[in-house]
């Protein structure tokens, strides 16, 4: 779960949502006119390449002081170039808020730093809204206060290297990591109700394996292509074989039997798999046995076990009387 406050144009969402490991993202903001949802929303890839994990995206209006309930205990809290918007009342809510209220196991908090503007040709302040811009030192101060008081450590760092001959005056936005304590994340108790406050503007969610509408259609598109490619394989090798004996048939004694068809290339797979039953022929049928397909890696973290398997096959692709290998037509590719 992640959170961007003061998320603005959702430029960061937009980039995060490509992490597999995030199951929610949300994004707030006060000024409902900054927020964009077009590079959010699930594409045609999303739907034919699902995620592992399931993805939900909600932005809200609604200012970052407020509590809402909803933001309670998330893993990540990003604060980009946010708090030197807020006046001196305002910065002094902050903490009690992020920190005290929602009280997530990490807090990212960027801010420019006042010393790199030295570098920059009449600047006084990098945005006409910034009611300050720190030092490192102020920025640091106040960052080992806040961490001291809502029990969280605090690294810095940074972004934006000064020029070569200016390495003194650091990073051109500085940032705290904060990571709540231990001992702290063991005693927070989370009560997810209490107010609302603020509006949904967007919401969305994204296809992934975890919906078993999508789990099925995967599993069939792998047993699928696996198929396919075992037969087109034992197709190579009954060729190889036929034109072998063509070769001896014609008495050619001396000569050594080349062929030009290719050879299969084994995959890794392959060799993972060569203690699992072997896919046959019986008359113009070919077999895949389900013990096969399921040690393909793949199928394996999708289904478990054959039994799982043959329950997302259902009626899709066709079996052997007893249920045990996929069967079909050894010269009709047109069943696929």
């Amino acid at each position: 779960q992640v959170a961007d406050l003061g998320c603005g144009d959702v430029c960061l969402l937009a980039i995060l949502k490509y992490q597999k490991c995030i199951e929610e993202l949300v994004g707030v903001d006060i000024n409902e006119g900054r927020l964009k949802w077009n590079g959010l929303s699930p594409c045609v890839g999303d739907h034919l390449d699902p995620r592992e994990l399931d993805l939900a995206i909600t932005l809200y209006h609604g200012s970052v002081l407020e509590k809402d309930c909803r933001l309670l205990g998330f893993d990540l809290a990003a604060c980009i170039e946010l708090i030197e918007h807020f006046d001196s009342e305002d910065l002094a809510k902050f903490p009690e808020v992020v920190f005290g209220y929602m009280s997530p196991a990490m807090i990212v908090i960027s801010t420019p730093n006042s010393e790199f503007n030295s570098l920059f040709p009449c600047a006084v302040f990098r945005d006409s809204d910034h009611k300050f811009e720190w030092s490192r030192m102020q920025f640091q101060t106040w960052a080992l206060d806040v961490a001291s008081r809502y029990n969280y450590s605090v690294e810095f760092t940074g972004v934006g290297e000064p020029p070569t001959g200016a390495e003194d005056v650091g990073y051109c936005t500085q940032i705290g990591v904060f990571r709540k304590k231990a001992e702290a994340a063991e005693m927070a108790v989370l009560e997810h109700h209490g107010e609302h406050v603020y509006e949904v503007v967007y919401t969305t969610s994204y296809p992934s394996l975890q919906q078993i509408n999508y789990r099925r259609r995967v599993v069939i598109y792998l047993v699928y292509r696996e198929v396919s490619r075992l037969r087109r394989k034992y197709q190579v090798s009954l060729r190889q074989d036929e034109l072998e004996a063509e070769f001896i048939a014609s008495g050619n004694q001396t000569g050594k039997f080349t062929s030009d068809l290719p050879v299969p290339v084994l995959t890794e797979d392959d060799k993972a798999m060569e203690m699992a039953p072997q896919p046959f022929c019986i008359e113009d049928k070919f077999y895949v046995p389900l013990q096969r397909i399921i040690a393909y890696p793949r199928l394996g973290h999708l289904c478990g076990n054959v039994e799982k398997l043959r329950e997302f096959l259902g009626d899709m692709i066709e079996l052997n009387c007893d249920g045990s290998a996929v069967k079909v037509d050894l010269n009709d590719c047109s069943d696929f």
